[in-house]
């Protein structure tokens, strides 16, 4: 099962928080996957597809206990995809224009409805049921394994701002992109994401996606840690290589047993830890030697390296 379906599963079983919100869980549905087919004045048929099962049962459920609708299921099976889809089909019947009029499907005026209804989604947890069911309806959120993304496919403008709006009055900021003939509402952040399914109620998925956020945050740290390292270890190995350049042409010029016996003590040490770094260098060293004393000596070499170069 995708994250997606999952996501949509749990939705699907949320508890409404008062008695009006399956009402607008059911609205956004039936606005986003439904088809009005009119066949006289006031005389109206539905046809409301999804491909999660989960949504199918609840848009029938919910027709017969608030509408009292009668409806018809049918699971058809994609011939291209190998994937079930769900047909549930209104047919004219009396009472149905109300019921379309009251979901917002419907205006007052008897034309379609643009954007939402404003009784719907007029409490703080009809605007989270509204959402919720625009979700079930179109919505697509990516695996949180990979990179996050989130939207939901609308048909007209002013239903995505709608949907928009509704985010924004939880601080969640959704944005709205025109793709061919309808309208994409995302979100990019995986805060932003976090926040819509808690208050939509997939607490789960919330979870699972938290989950891989400390995932990718601690991979991601321990990259940056082991590239640093490396990095260091590069200009150290480098350092080393340079040093030991310095050191031969020193030697080939002056002769050992005529340096400095300071210098002479760097030199065993860098010959015989060639990968160390000056730190560790200092360490080995009898006595032991700070950091800044070894780098004393070796650039006292470097110096008569360029020296050497210099009057050759």
């Amino acid at each position: 099962m995708s994250f997606t379906a999952e996501v949509k599963d749990e939705l699907a079983r949320v508890v409404p928080a008062c008695a009006a919100c399956e009402k607008a869980t059911l609205a956004a549905l039936v606005r986003i996957e439904g088809t009005l087919f009119v066949s006289g004045p006031d005389r109206y048929r539905v046809e409301v597809a999804t491909d999660a099962p989960a949504a199918a049962r609840l848009v029938v459920r919910l027709l017969h206990a608030i509408y009292a609708l009668k409806t018809n299921l049918t699971m058809r099976r994609s011939v291209l995809h190998k994937t079930p889809n769900y047909l549930i089909e209104v047919p004219a019947q009396p009472h149905l224009a109300d019921a379309l009029r009251d979901m917002g499907v419907l205006s007052a005026e008897g034309g379609l409805e643009l954007g939402i209804k404003p009784e719907l989604v007029a409490k703080p947890c009809c605007a989270a049921a509204y959402v919720r069911g625009a979700f079930l309806g179109s919505g697509f959120i990516s695996n949180p394994k990979s990179d996050f993304h989130f939207e939901i496919t609308v048909e007209t403008e002013p239903l995505a701002a709608g949907l928009v709006e509704l985010m924004a009055r939880k601080d969640i900021a959704a944005r709205v992109m025109q793709r061919r003939s309808s309208y994409m509402v995302y979100l990019k952040s995986g805060a932003s994401i976090l926040e819509f399914l808690a208050w939509t109620g997939a607490h789960q998925a919330a979870l699972s996606m938290e989950e891989e956020r400390v995932v990718k945050s601690v991979r991601n740290d321990v990259n940056r840690m082991i590239n640093a390292e490396m990095a260091n270890q590069a200009k150290a190995a480098g350092a080393a290589v340079d040093q030991i350049y310095a050191i031969r042409a020193v030697v080939e010029h002056y002769g050992m047993e005529n340096l400095p016996p300071a210098l002479q003590d760097f030199i065993r040490l860098r010959v015989t830890y060639p990968e160390a770094s000056l730190k560790e260098l200092g360490q080995r060293a009898t006595p032991p030697l700070s950091k800044s004393a070894v780098y004393h000596r070796v650039r006292r070499l470097e110096s008569m390296a360029r020296e050497i170069g210099a009057g050759e």
